[in-house]
């Protein structure tokens, strides 16, 4: 809120240097924004009073917009990776897939283990969990498990997030 929209009697205000004025009237604290030729803008609404501060509106939209636009910056955008296994996949393959998934979660990425069963292989599931047990327990010291195994459709799911 600005100028004439801060409808509060009285309001807290911090100068446009920084420095308190103390509690007053909103209409005089209007009138030493006007004097300065600057806004006054609430800053903190909550609180008792509210808190207003004597500053250039604009100079102030930007200053946010900019500030918010480095913390985008600096966020960490969180990929799901996909490794796919059957269930008759030998030791190394399972070794090298493993490895993959290591680092997908040294980067900080999600990893989905898909499982997929094609034609007779639906017969023997409960062997396939142990595929996943053991691709695990290679995985264990780098990650934890998410979402354990669990069938969807024709496919067993498991998801891994790196370890905190």
């Amino acid at each position: 809120m600005i100028n004439e929209r801060i409808r509060d009697k009285e309001v807290r205000l911090i100068s446009e240097t920084g420095e308190q004025l103390g509690i007053m009237p909103a209409k005089e604290a209007m009138k030493l924004a006007r004097e300065a030729e600057l806004d006054l803008v609430k800053i903190a609404p909550g609180a008792k009073p509210p808190v207003c501060k004597i500053i250039d509106y604009g100079k102030y939209r930007y200053e946010l917009a900019r500030k918010e636009k480095e913390a985008k910056k600096k966020q960490k955008t969180m990929e799901v990776k996909e490794v796919r296994l059957s269930p008759n996949i030998d030791k190394n393959d399972l070794n090298t897939k493993a490895n993959q998934a290591r680092k997908f979660l040294t980067k900080g990425d999600k990893v989905k283990v898909t499982l997929r069963f094609r034609g007779r292989e639906m017969a023997h599931v409960g062997y396939s969990k142990q595929i996943l047990d053991s691709f695990y327990e290679q995985l264990e010291d780098v990650s934890v498990i998410d979402k354990p195994p669990k069938m969807e459709g024709r496919s067993m799911v498991m998801f891994l997030s790196q370890k905190r």
